[in-house]
């Protein structure tokens, strides 16, 4: 069992990082096109001379310094036939990738069932739901990229790009719902949506992402032998396996742009301020005890408490460093997801305490 359990994680692994490398070169190429069309525009060839044309080329400056916070800036590219059938393809090869290889490396190692439903709300604190809704929101932001760079308009990006991450997430519901060892889960298929939506209300209403949902990960030293075995047994050994699993060690975040909701405030635009959520003590999808197939307790750590964090903290939006520098702005893109390591304040189990560095 250890042996298709190590082969299966090798598998996954392999098949994420071709993911990623299929991907990257396409976010490359939109982020780094020679002319960016700006969609909000005013005409800059009026004669201030002419009373008439003064009176309309100050309304236009006016109304550019009032959208000037609320366009963070939509900008759209030609309409090109070429890219919209290279992003649709590049879109359908990665979804039946996902499709086929979820299916063959997971799902085949586990009997089969009619479609079912499996009610999992109360399971890990709900840090797998937080994950749930964090993962559509960043596929929305990258699928709408891809369609904008094919110049498809603002809300035909938006729409097709926040569905895109409902969709993706979605796969595993399904092929959950045909698995006996689980279940199509309702509360996971929810996350999903309101990941999504947190995307595209904020795109329809502000024209950027005021609020960015974001991502950090500490691995936990868990001290003692039993617990050590226990977290290798459920979350894995292998760092990349940890980062994906074990809950103990994810913090997901809402990071709040200042000077976004704030303009008048003299504060640098790229601080955020973010507010974080996690959990700890847990060693089990529901208690801290687990069984043998013939029912005999084979862990029991009741003893130790599982319990919910919040986190305050600064952070830094990436996006809003401006640069030159075309590495730097698909840097930035990349990296915007995760939160910046920062100082942090910590509510839990009743008080609060301080980190010099959160993650």
């Amino acid at each position: 069992m250890n042996i298709v359990y190590t082969y299966f994680c090798l598998m996954r692994f392999i098949l994420i990082r071709k993911i990623i490398i299929f991907l990257l070169p396409l976010a490359v190429c939109f982020l780094c096109t020679q002319k960016i069309y700006s969609q909000i525009s005013f005409k800059n060839n009026i004669n201030p001379a002419n009373n008439e044309n003064r009176i309309q080329w100050n309304n236009n400056l006016k109304f550019a310094a009032l959208n000037k916070n609320l366009r963070d800036t939509f900008r759209t590219y030609p309409y090109s036939k070429s890219r919209v059938r290279l992003v649709a393809a590049a879109n359908a090869v990665v979804y039946g990738a996902i499709l086929v290889g979820l299916n063959e490396l997971w799902y085949a190692n586990y009997p089969r069932s009619s479609f079912h439903f499996f009610n999992d709300n109360n399971e890990w604190l709900q840090v797998d739901k937080v994950g749930h809704g964090y993962s559509a929101y960043t596929e929305s932001r990258l699928a709408m990229e891809t369609w904008r760079w094919a110049g498809l308009s603002r809300k035909q990006s938006i729409w097709i790009g926040g569905l895109t991450g409902v969709a993706y997430q979605s796969i595993i519901e399904v092929l959950d719902g045909f698995s006996a060892e689980y279940g199509f889960s309702p509360g996971d298929f929810a996350a999903n949506v309101i990941g999504s939506a947190t995307f595209i209300s904020q795109e329809l209403a502000w024209n950027q992402q005021k609020i960015k949902l974001k991502f950090s990960f500490h691995k936990v030293n868990y001290g003692e032998p039993d617990l050590e075995a226990r977290a290798d047994e459920i979350y894995g050994s292998s760092g990349i396996e940890r980062m994906l699993k074990d809950y103990n060690g994810q913090t997901y975040w809402a990071s709040a742009n200042i000077r976004s909701f704030f303009p008048a405030l003299n504060m640098p635009k790229w601080l955020n301020i973010s507010f974080g959520y996690g959990a700890d003590g847990m060693f089990g999808a529901t208690d801290n005890i687990s069984h043998d197939e013939n029912g005999n307790v084979v862990f029991d750590r009741r003893d130790i408490k599982r319990y919910r964090q919040w986190y305050l903290a600064p952070d830094i939006d990436l996006s809003r460093i401006k640069t030159n520098k075309k590495g730097l702005n698909v840097l930035f893109f990349l990296l915007d997801c995760l939160k910046f390591p920062a100082p942090a304040l910590e509510f839990s189990n009743g008080s609060f305490k301080g980190h010099w560095i959160a993650f």
